[in-house]
């Protein structure tokens, strides 16, 4: 049997394996040196396992929660007499168990982790893993002799509670009384074997005939009676007023059960000259002529008051158990039942006593007010399959709801053990209220990060309040519809007059709604189309707005039905929906009220408790600033956009081509980009510019309308070769009291020869314009060596390159948001933007306007992570 870690203080130090090995051998040397204690142990030993052994090793287990139990006898070798719970392979050496420790040192052995524990953690069954904490108790004889162990243990660590060692040592106590007993039981009524008995267990003897009523006692039965030999005359009435009042009539009973049966037991107390009570226990047979005739009744009496104390301590200790305890006898009957059980069962344990324990919360006096599901829980079907189960596999453990109210949980443990069962009933309801209630709290939690990440990055806000809805249902309700309020409406008006209800109705829109029953979504749609023209002045939503606080509606079918139109659609519509309950709050947002909720319960749901109403009150709270978020998101892209379009007004066709332009705005919100186009006149061509200045502010957008208008009028007032212009914007820009950089690509076409177009161009660091040729084929406007941005070195020299290009061709020019993505490179960008110019272009000649829609279809196809600008023109043939 394996073992445990030291109890000691302070750190363990580690030992060598032989050392280990040497604790257990050692502890084995001085057990098996004590020649009257092997002795001792050998006899006891004979008697191989018994079923009360067994018992106790299960109480011994159960008292603190183990789940295996053993008991061992140590003679020559160890012999398990006694067991419960998984058990490992037994050990044929003294030196291979932790119950040797045990028995050596006397006292109980306490280990919480046998791996760690020098002494036995190279034993086999804390190798194997089969024990990982012990706690053991030493079995000794009335003389003092420890002649084995009881142990409890589990396969992992544990911490030992204080008083448990205690404990186990008067379970310990009982097992050691009930092998001495046994002994008795086994010897022959007469000869050598009894005299052996007689003088190693303080046994005496008796011989009584039956037919006389003479009695004959040896010196040792005097003794345990506390009587000299001389103080007894041989009548057996007598002897028995020496036995206590209160037993004498059992006394009586016991030897008339011996002349008609043949077999005499019997336990009774006797009072002591000194006042004092003692427990014999007698154990006997008839030798007579024929059964059911007197004779001759030669017995044993011990002494077992020792075993009756320890008895008694532990029925005070299950008395005094948290755990109700439930003895059951081979009957089904209750037989014992501990303070505990009374108030897990609400039924008195005079009441239990003798009841079938399948009806053991049948005597509750709250019995049939309780919830019928749970009171079937704990009903005698249930508890009858319990009890099968458990013979069938030696335990069985379910969860069962006492009635109430309060209704309390109940775990019923059944167990056998001897002849009947063990009950063991603990008290789950805390248990299953804090699992409860972490359940929810989880539930929030997830609830609202649900809606923080479904409603805090939408742009849309009809979107998110259909969103609320649907994350709301069935969490929360059964159905709801959400309102917004639009920015123009009284609600939000600053003034001090209360609004009158249609002026509250003016700027609401019932924009969301979701039913938990998919077959029901379309009246909770009808609902809310025409709920807001129906309602009255007296409606809820119409409160909720003026107060700024929740409202609860009780009765909700009438209470709304009320401030309904009756002769309206969302009357008639309500009528079918048929909600029990109801809450309507406002969303509010940043000093504004974004909108409501009205959510619903249907008939067979309860009305939102405090903790869910909570709940609903903070998922209102972010919804509203999401919702608010959402509405000025909106609105700050369509400013932006205004803004960004305002600036960027169509530029004039060139003389020989055809140009189109488009700008598609940053999905972002507020994000103002600095792209930008021009076209302009010289005297030597039609000159085009594209560019994008740093940035996406306002910021940006403001340098951005500095630096276009710079090239436009520099360009505009001379004839100045694209070079020129870019470097005199150069100069012009790093006068500016803010850094800007920007790329640009100026582009002039010029005269070319024969019907063709000559194209002179020059790039601050801006992507190449793309060129389709009337073939499909498609090439970049590229140099050699790239110039600078603008802003970086006004100095740097800037460079004119030229192409020249036949009728038909298209040049297409943009801004790096057509060709930068993030999980690509800027050359996957370009080779993407000639792999769409080549398949818009496949089938032959297409619409400037179609082009640049199919290219930007094909390379933009959601939402632009940048703002876009394109400018591309046809070069028509020249005189």
């Amino acid at each position: 049997m394996p073992a445990a870690p030291s109890t000691s203080p302070g750190p363990h130090v580690p030992r060598p394996t032989r050392r280990v090995r040497d604790d257990t051998r050692r502890a084995a040397e001085r057990l098996t040196a004590d020649a009257t204690r092997t002795a001792t142990a050998r006899r006891l030993q004979t008697l191989a396992s018994r079923p009360d052994l067994d018992g106790l090793a299960a109480v011994a287990a159960r008292l603190v929660g183990a789940s295996s139990g053993r008991i061992l006898l140590l003679a020559d070798a160890p012999l398990v007499v006694g067991a419960h719970g998984p058990q490992p392979e037994g050990a044929a050496d003294l030196a291979l168990t932790v119950c040797s420790q045990t028995a050596a040192e006397g006292r109980p052995l306490v280990i919480p982790d046998t791996h760690v524990d020098l002494r036995v953690r190279e034993l086999p069954a804390v190798r194997d893993g089969q024990v990982g904490s012990y706690l053991g108790a030493p079995l000794a004889t009335r003389d003092g002799l420890v002649v084995g162990a009881l142990c409890v243990f589990e396969a992992e660590a544990r911490d030992w509670v204080a008083g448990e060692a205690e404990l186990l040592q008067h379970v310990a106590d009982a097992a050691s009384a009930e092998l001495e007993l046994a002994a008795v039981k086994e010897v022959s009524p007469s000869g050598p074997l009894l005299q052996t008995a007689v003088q190693s267990a303080g046994v005496g003897t008796f011989e009584l005939d039956l037919s006389t009523g003479r009695v004959a006692w040896d010196e040792q039965t005097f003794a345990l009676f506390g009587l000299r030999s001389d103080e007894l005359h041989d009548e057996v009435e007598v002897a028995i007023a020496r036995v206590h009042p209160d037993d004498r009539d059992s006394v009586r009973a016991d030897l008339d059960v011996a002349v008609a049966t043949g077999g005499y037991t019997s336990s009774y107390r006797i009072a002591l000259p000194d006042g004092t009570v003692r427990w014999i226990e007698a154990r006997g047979r008839v030798h007579g002529e024929a059964p059911g005739t007197p004779g001759r009744l030669v017995g044993t009496v011990l002494d077992v008051t020792a075993q009756h104390r320890v008895t008694e301590r532990i029925a005070g200790a299950l008395e005094g158990m948290a755990v109700g305890y439930v003895a059951v006898d081979r009957s089904w009957r209750v037989a014992h039942a501990n303070a505990a059980v009374e108030r897990l069962t609400g039924t008195a344990r005079a009441d239990l006593l003798g009841r079938d324990v399948v009806d053991l919360f049948a005597g509750s006096d709250t019995a049939g007010r309780a919830d019928p599901a749970a009171a079937g829980a704990a009903g005698p079907e249930a508890l009858t399959e319990l009890v099968r189960r458990a013979l069938r596999t030696g335990e069985a453990v379910v969860e069962v709801a006492r009635p109430g109210p309060p209704q309390r949980w109940v775990e019923v443990r059944v167990v056998p053990e001897g002849e009947g069962l063990a009950v063991y009933l603990l008290d789950t309801t805390q248990r299953r209220e804090a699992a409860q209630a972490a359940d929810r709290a989880s539930r929030r939690v997830s609830l609202l990060a649900e809606v923080t990440a479904a409603l805090t990055h939408s742009g849309d806000p009809e979107a998110a309040a259909q969103r609320l809805a649907e994350i709301l249902v069935p969490a929360l309700g059964d159905w709801c519809v959400v309102t917004l309020v639009d920015d123009d409406s009284p609600v939000n008006a600053p003034v001090r007059a209360v609004p009158h209800p249609e002026d509250l109705r003016r700027g609401l829109r019932d924009v969301g709604g979701w039913h938990h029953d998919p077959a029901r979504r379309p009246l909770v749609a009808r609902y809310a189309e025409h709920r807001l023209p129906d309602l009255t002045e007296h409606a809820f939503l119409w409160r909720a707005l003026r107060e700024r606080t929740p409202l609860r509606v009780l009765d909700a079918a009438d209470a709304v039905a009320a401030v309904l139109d009756p002769d309206g659609v969302a009357h008639a519509v309500l009528a079918e929906l048929a909600p029990s309950s109801a809450v309507v709050l406002p969303l509010l947002g940043r000093g504004r009220t974004a909108g409501l909720l009205s959510l619903f319960q249907d008939p067979g749901r309860p009305p939102l408790d405090e903790e869910d109403l909570q709940t609903v009150v903070e998922v209102a709270g972010r919804a509203g600033l999401a919702v608010d978020a959402a509405r000025l998101q909106r609105d700050q892209r369509s400013f932006a956009e205004a803004l960004q379009r305002s600036l960027l007004t169509d530029p004039p066709p060139p003389v020989h081509a055809d140009l189109v332009v488009r700008y598609v705005p940053t999905a972002r919100a507020a994000q103002v980009g600095g792209d930008w186009y021009d076209a302009f006149e010289q005297s030597s061509g039609s000159v085009l510019v594209i560019g994008d200045v740093a940035g996406h502010d306002t910021r940006a957008a403001t340098a951005m309308a500095q630096v276009r208008t710079v090239v436009h009028t520099l360009g505009v007032v001379g004839d100045d070769r694209p070079a020129e212009v870019l470097a005199r914007t150069d100069r012009v820009v790093a006068s500016a009291p803010d850094d800007v950089t920007a790329t640009a690509l100026v582009l002039r076409l010029e005269d070319g020869p024969g019907t063709g177009t000559r194209v002179r161009w020059s790039s601050a660091g801006h992507p190449p314009a793309a060129v389709l040729a009337p073939d499909g084929s498609v090439d970049f406007l590229t140099a050699p060596d790239a110039d600078l941005m603008l802003g970086v070195d006004p100095g740097t020299g800037r460079h004119d390159h030229v192409v020249d290009l036949p009728a038909g061709s298209t040049v297409v020019l943009y801004t790096d948001g057509l060709v930068e993505r993030r999980d690509s490179s800027l050359d996957e960008g370009f080779a993407a933007l000639a792999d769409a110019l080549s398949a818009l272009a496949a089938t032959g000649p297409v619409d400037l306007d179609v082009l640049v829609d199919g290219l930007l279809a094909r390379l933009l196809p959601g939402e632009a992570a940048d703002d876009v600008a394109v400018l591309a023109v046809r070069l028509r043939p020249r005189a």
